[in-house]
């Protein structure tokens, strides 16, 4: 089919994190979140992208990976972990075939499959460095790569030194992985305070991501911040709510994989999602034919949605318009195992009816451009604000944040050197681990809060531990502790505090 002149522009952005995990024993909780998240939705998405680089599609789309998953995808423990875990994998799918319940036996066969392929992925390629295999794809223009700060810190609530830091070890990280800094970046939360676009400018990034509400829902094109040339985009909720909304969305239709519906002994999903009302034990067995029909005029109907959304914004702004759609990248295969398949179907189905299909710097290149704006303070969290990570809840959370902030500025300042100092390195890195966004929004959602909380005091006791020992002059206790917890939280080993 001959595609027809574009009416207008979509953008996909899609936005890949996980928490750091630290060397601590096998597949405690966050690591079993990696393993899922690699195997069931990262490397099928990558795979996916290879398909549409070899038939020579370019700008498909802007992919955010931030520093940590990145750091994760190139550490030799994290991978022979995830290496483990796909080989007990294939073996849970072996033991499943043994099973008498025939759709059991089906789905024993189809894991098998999968855990198959994912190995000798995983052993032809992966395991040298996940940064080697995507780097391809952002050097070929298949995809823009969003970067972001170390750790996915909620920037607003940063002391200004640390939140400069924080974005220019994370921008270094990507430096050194992939080439190149990326000139945008997904803000962690899509937080935004006003003033950080100058932070932005400084570090070189052109473009960054904000919740819709944040532009009162007028986001068919892009905005310069302030008196910066720093453009922010908003996200089109009223397509981006057709995938995922907080109470509704494609992935809960009855004919799809059901996430939260276990078969216990093997581990596996073996129920469709039936019915909300539906208990587990009443849910019918997961056909993936059914479930690829549904794929398919699910597809028919985003195409549809986002066609309708640029010709009334045609219609009222009288020239093309833009649709951004974001999501997190797990939403694609983890929490929705069909979300590949369907985000294939959907990439190849726009451009036939007349969608121009590029990334956030295509968009920029395509005249997407508006007036300058001032944004005011916001999030894509709850009640768009900053509540999620600012709340009653975690009051003391950030308390702990913004003391560890001002003993790390103070500490760097007394003891800084003209020589790096590998001390000074540790204990910047163990305060970035202290402000990851994850742990205030893991306990403001009720989302293994405890292990959130777990994760957080660890880090904060980390860093005064070591902290104590630099003001007390203990040089030499220092220096073991510092290379004892560089060997369980190491990442961005580029790091480096004197430009703190």
């Amino acid at each position: 089919m001959t595609p027809r002149a574009p009416v207008g522009t979509f953008a996909l952005v899609l936005h890949t994190h996980l928490p750091w995990l630290p060397h601590a024993g096998a597949w405690p909780v966050g690591e079993e979140w990696l393993h899922q998240a690699f195997t069931g939705s990262w490397r099928r998405l990558v795979v996916l992208l290879e398909e549409l680089a070899a038939e020579g599609r370019r700008d498909v789309l802007t992919l955010g990976i931030t520093p940590t998953v990145a750091a994760m995808l190139d550490d030799p423990y994290c991978l022979r972990e995830l290496h483990t875990w796909a080989g007990y994998w294939q073996l849970r799918a072996e033991l499943l075939a043994g099973r008498s319940e025939p759709h059991l036996r089906t789905l024993a066969t189809h894991e098998f499959h999968e855990a198959t392929a994912c190995l000798e992925d995983l052993e032809s390629r992966w395991l040298r460095g996940g940064s080697a295999v995507l780097r391809p794809l952002v050097d070929s223009g298949t995809i823009e790569l969003l970067g972001g700060p170390a750790t996915h810190p909620f920037q607003p609530l940063l002391d200004d030194r640390v939140q400069r830091f924080a974005l220019r070890t994370g921008l270094d990280d990507a430096r050194l992985r992939f080439g190149a800094a990326p000139a945008g970046i997904w803000a962690p939360e899509c937080g935004y305070t006003p003033g950080l676009e100058r932070s932005y400018a400084a570090a070189g990034i052109k473009r960054f991501l904000v919740d819709g509400p944040t532009f009162h829902g007028d986001t068919a094109e892009a905005h310069p911040v302030g008196d910066s040339d720093v453009l922010a985009f908003g996200r089109d909720l009223e397509v981006t709510y057709r995938v995922w909304s907080p109470r509704a969305g494609y992935p809960g239709d009855a004919a799809y994989r059901d996430f939260h519906t276990f078969d216990h002994p093997s581990g596996f999903r073996p129920a469709r999602v039936t019915g909300k009302q539906v208990p587990p034990e009443q849910k019918k067995p997961w056909d993936p034919a059914a479930a690829s029909a549904r794929i398919s005029q699910h597809a028919d109907d985003f195409v549809t949605t986002v066609r309708r959304r640029l010709d009334d914004l045609r219609q009222t702004d009288g020239r093309p318009g833009l649709v951004v759609a974001a999501y997190d990248t797990e939403l694609f295969g983890h929490w929705w195992y069909e979300g590949p398949q369907w985000l294939e179907a959907v990439l190849r189905r726009l451009p036939e009816a007349g969608v121009r299909v590029t990334t956030l710097a295509g968009a920029v290149e395509a005249g997407h451009v508006g007036e300058a704006r001032e944004l005011p303070a916001s999030s894509w969290g709850s009640g768009k604000d900053w509540r999620v990570w600012d709340g009653e809840q975690v009051a003391d959370l950030v308390a702990e944040a913004s003391r560890v902030q001002d003993r790390l500025t103070a500490i760097v300042d007394k003891h800084r050197g003209i020589a790096r100092d590998p001390v000074l390195d540790q204990l910047a890195r163990e305060a970035l681990l202290v402000l990851s966004s994850d742990w205030a929004f893991m306990v403001t959602k009720d989302s293994a809060a405890s292990y959130a909380r777990d994760r957080a005091a660890a880090h904060t006791h980390r860093f005064d531990r070591l902290a104590d020992l630099i003001e007390g002059g203990r040089t030499a206790d220092s220096a073991h502790l510092a290379a004892e917890l560089r060997t369980i939280d190491g990442p961005f080993g580029h790091l480096d505090a004197r430009q703190l």
